[in-house]
This record gives C-alpha cells, sequence and structure tokens, in this order.
C-alpha cells in the first residue's frame, strides 16, 4: 500500500480501533479489495490512477461502466431535493442548463417528473465520450427526449445555470480551470454530493468492481474560497449525512462530509 504523501500526513490516532481498522482495511486492499468502497489516499488523481489494481479499468470513460447504477441513479432521492426546490425557482428565469457530469439524463429523468422541462429549457448534458456515445444512441432511438448531450466543452453554449451533481470528486481537473474554459461563468451553480473534509484534498479510489474511479474529497475552505475568488457567493448549502464517506484504507483521515451548494455570480 503505497504512503500516504506528505501534503496529507496527520498523526495517527494511537487509539487501538482506529489502529485495527486500519490494518483490516488495508489487509483487504491486498488480499481482496473488492470488499472495499474506497481505498488509497492520495495527492492527486495521477498519483490515484498509478495506483489502480491490475486488470483493473480506470475511470468512468469506459463502456463497461456506463450503464453502472443507471436507473438508481434515475430515481429522485431525498439529497435532489434542495436542487428541484431551486430549480424550481429559477427555470422561470433561465434558457439553458448545463447538466455537466449529467450521465445518461439520470437528473434529467428524474427531474422531469415534476418540473415542466422538454420543450421548456435547453438542457445540455456533457460528460465523458463513452457516456455521450450511449446518451447519444439513447436520443436517436427514442428513449430520451429533451437534452442534448456534448463531450468538448467548446460545444458548449452559454449557460444560465450549471448544473453539477455528483461530479465533482470525480473531476480531473480544479473546478476553476472548469469554469474557465466555459464561454462564460453560468449566472447559477447548482452543486450537489460534494464531498468535503476539514482538511487537505485527498484523492482515493473508488472501487465500482471492474473498474476503480479517482475520487477527490475537497478541503471545504479551499474550495468556499475558490467560490468566492470566482465571484460566486453561497446562497444556501445544505448536508447530506447518508453520503459521507470512510476510506477504510485510511480511517484516521475520518470521515468525509457530502454538501450541497447553491451559488450565485455576483453583479458587478
Amino acid at each position: 500500500m503505497p504512503k500516504l504523501p506528505a501534503t496529507l500526513q496527520h498523526t495517527v490516532s494511537t487509539r487501538p480501533v482506529l489502529f485495527a481498522r486500519a490494518a483490516v482495511g488495508r489487509l483487504l486492499a491486498l488480499v481482496r479489495s473488492s470488499y472495499l468502497r474506497h481505498r488509497g489516499a492520495y495527492a492527486s488523481f495521477d498519483e490515484a490512477i498509478a495506483a489502480v489494481r491490475p486488470g483493473a479499468l480506470v475511470g468512468y470513460d469506459n463502456d463497461e461502466v456506463v450503464m453502472h447504477s443507471f436507473e438508481y441513479m434515475s430515481e429522485l432521492k431525498l439529497e435532489d431535493y434542495p436542487v428541484l426546490f431551486w430549480l424550481n425557482r429559477l427555470l422561470p428565469r433561465v434558457d439553458t442548463v448545463l447538466d455537466a457530469g449529467g450521465h445518461l439524463g439520470t437528473k434529467y429523468r428524474a427531474f422531469s417528473r415534476y418540473l415542466e422541462l422538454e420543450g421548456t429549457i435547453d438542457w445540455i448534458i456533457y460528460d465523458l465520450p463513452a457516456i455521450v456515445r450511449v446518451g447519444r444512441q439513447f436520443v436517436d432511438e427514442g428513449k430520451l427526449r429533451g437534452p442534448t448531450f456534448i463531450g468538448d466543452l467548446s460545444d458548449a453554449p452559454d449557460a444560465d445555470v450549471l448544473l453539477a451533481s455528483g461530479l465533482l470528486q470525480y473531476l480531473d481537473v480544479p473546478f476553476d480551470t472548469f469554469l474557465k474554459r466555459l464561454p462564460a461563468l453560468p449566472r447559477h451553480l447548482l452543486l450537489n454530493k460534494v464531498q468535503t473534509r476539514e482538511g487537505p484534498t485527498v484523492v482515493t479510489l473508488e472501487n465500482f468492481e471492474c473498474a476503480e474511479i479517482p475520487y477527490q474529497i475537497r478541503d471545504r475552505t479551499e474550495f468556499l474560497t475558490t467560490l468566492g475568488t470566482l465571484g460566486y457567493d453561497v446562497i444556501d448549502e445544505w448536508l447530506i449525512p447518508g453520503l459521507s464517506r470512510t476510506i477504510q484504507t485510511h480511517p484516521h483521515l475520518g470521515r468525509s462530509t457530502s454538501r450541497g451548494y447553491y451559488a450565485r455570480l455576483r453583479v458587478t
């Protein structure tokens, strides 16, 4: 098991329970890593990718991973209701939603049962090439009506709303870099299921059975500072207790906290 990078090292508690949990987690990582939801703690995506177990696929951009949990993700969850609330308030005043990391229209499917979306708004889904291919196939076959799929941010329109539900832990570039690649900063950000911690950012590996996915747990203070520097004010914030995570091989890093944010660009 690779050592935790120096920038992420914390003093490990001497409590026997933590030592035991770490020992069990690291043993499982060595002999049966498929049992672990998360393993390893790294300073960057590149370090995490280098540690993917032999024979496993890397990341979401693989045909074998595209349909993973598709039906489950298309259901409206408790943590979706704050986003649904803000979308309901914003939609009468916006024309375009950029659904970044929108998969195969999972949130569009979930929200369209409660909001009038088809024919009333341009819903653009940005995602990885393997996902975009299947998404466009769904549209061509009539399995999905409404969204348009893009695989390159240069094709993105000026969006009133950026929706990123579950994207940020998988995003392999800094969030401000991602936003600056858009034609213009969106007026509204709806960010959901953002994994945060009170300490330096950690990248771990999430187990998808046939694949391992680099998974980022962000420094909460640093993340909020980034939003402020970009010119955004956080209008609303919510906790999602059921989605907090512990890295089984590094329990001394503590549990992450899953959060959602509605942020609005300051008018200058």
